[in-house]
């Protein structure tokens, strides 16, 4: 009697023609959403910041080094060929310099002691949680 009251194991074999449509269309879409929302949007310019201030936004396509005065002293920023990256900063932990190089848009270095921020800005605003 108990053998007729369980049913049996289901297995990749047992699924229905609507299980697969399940799976192949939710699989399409994720792979849609990701590519659309979580685009990977090569940078044009960077903003730099000192305290909530924009301080200045440079073209990143050119070779540039730029001395800022912070907080706790000076600290270089780095811009080469797309890219922009601490190379200097006074700070005691260095975690702005070790972020390294930054190439897309909406990426952003922060030395918080030294109260400066660098963010990367493209042509569109990239998507991310706090933006809807």
């Amino acid at each position: 009697m108990l053998s007729l009251l369980r049913s049996p194991k289901p297995t990749f074999r047992h699924l229905l023609i609507g299980d697969w449509l399940t799976i192949i269309f939710s699989t399409i879409i994720t792979v849609y959403l990701f590519q659309v929302l979580w685009s990977h949007e090569h940078a044009s310019k960077v903003q730099i910041r000192i305290g909530d201030k924009v301080h200045a936004v440079y073209d990143i396509n050119q070779q540039r080094y730029i001395k800022i005065q912070g907080a706790m002293g000076d600290a270089v920023i780095h811009i080469s060929q797309g890219k922009v990256r601490f190379s200097k900063s006074p700070c005691h932990n260095q975690y702005c310099v070790h972020q390294g190089w930054l190439t897309r848009s909406g990426q952003a270095a922060i030395c918080l002691p030294n109260q400066i921020s660098l963010e990367l800005i493209g042509e569109q605003k990239p998507y991310d949680s706090l933006n809807y």
